[in-house]
């Protein structure tokens, strides 16, 4: 029963119950990690994420236990992608949280698979319509309500476009629907500030974190559809996938460059990508 690909709270199980907050409401959050060889991958920034975002949405959760559920569930398990769940679990009255014991869904799946043109020769970006709603209080947690990366998803149909792009209400670019996104200016690596919308990506952070060491400056900033115009590369990176070039959205075309090769390099080995 080790092996079986869902576990809740700490026991193979597929039932969830229906009062679950997750469930009812999208109270909780999750992360998604790519597993080589039985291992998690950027495991410090996912915790630290997990934990961060639980903290910042009032989420009791004991993060000692979960680690160990968590090795135990991946003990015989070799690459593939694992999800963890963390919801407030079931009980209060209507939204009030009180009276909740958080509940924690572990589900083991496939690793993706892409063509290996999106990370040598690069994505085309579709313009999504679907723009991100302002919420200081959310911004940056990877919530269980995903509801406009769903819509934005659902714009497009077209194998040309591998990711879209999205814009908050106030015009500026955040992220893609399952990225996030950075831009190569003559200072270096510029991503999108996500104090008001979007999810903080760990791969994001990673970037930012780690890429001042190969000589590569990097700022968040708003960034506005115009600035894409004075850029010389583009791309776009999650924890799974690593760093996929973008050579076109809208009218703009741009070529994989050197300082895109740099950091896909840096992120290639570390996710065996």
């Amino acid at each position: 029963m080790i092996t079986a690909n869902v576990w809740v709270d700490g026991e193979p199980c597929s039932v969830v119950p229906s009062g679950d907050r997750g469930l009812a409401y999208g109270d909780g959050v999750f992360e998604t990690v790519k597993v080589v060889s039985g291992q998690m991958t950027l495991d410090d920034y996912h915790w630290n994420r997990l934990q961060d975002s639980c903290h910042r949405l009032g989420i009791d959760t004991d993060i000692v236990f979960l680690q160990q559920t968590v090795s135990r569930f991946l003990a015989e398990r070799a690459s593939g992608i694992l999800k963890m769940i963390v919801t407030r679990g079931s009980g209060g009255r209507g939204y009030s949280p009180k009276g909740c014991r958080s509940r924690c869904i572990l589900s083991w799946h496939d690793l993706p698979e892409y063509p290996a043109a999106y990370w040598q020769d690069g994505i085309t970006l579709y313009a999504c319509a679907t723009e991100l709603g302002l919420q200081p209080s959310l911004a940056g947690i990877k919530h269980l309500n995903r509801l406009e990366q769903v819509v934005a998803r659902s714009e497009w149909d077209d194998s040309r476009y591998a990711e879209g792009l999205l814009k908050d209400l106030n015009g500026n670019l955040i992220e893609g629907t399952m990225t996030n996104l950075f831009l190569v200016t003559s200072e270096g690596l510029s991503t999108p500030d996500l104090k008001m919308s979007g999810v903080a990506g760990v791969m994001r952070q990673w970037i930012l974190d780690n890429m001042p060491q190969y000589g590569i400056k990097t700022q968040v900033c708003d960034i506005v559809p115009d600035a894409l115009h004075q850029v010389s590369e583009v791309f776009v990176c999650n924890s799974v996938n690593g760093v996929w070039p973008v050579v076109a959205y809208a009218d703009m075309r741009w070529a994989p460059g050197p300082v895109t090769r740099r950091v896909q390099s840096a992120v290639s080995g570390m996710l065996n990508v």
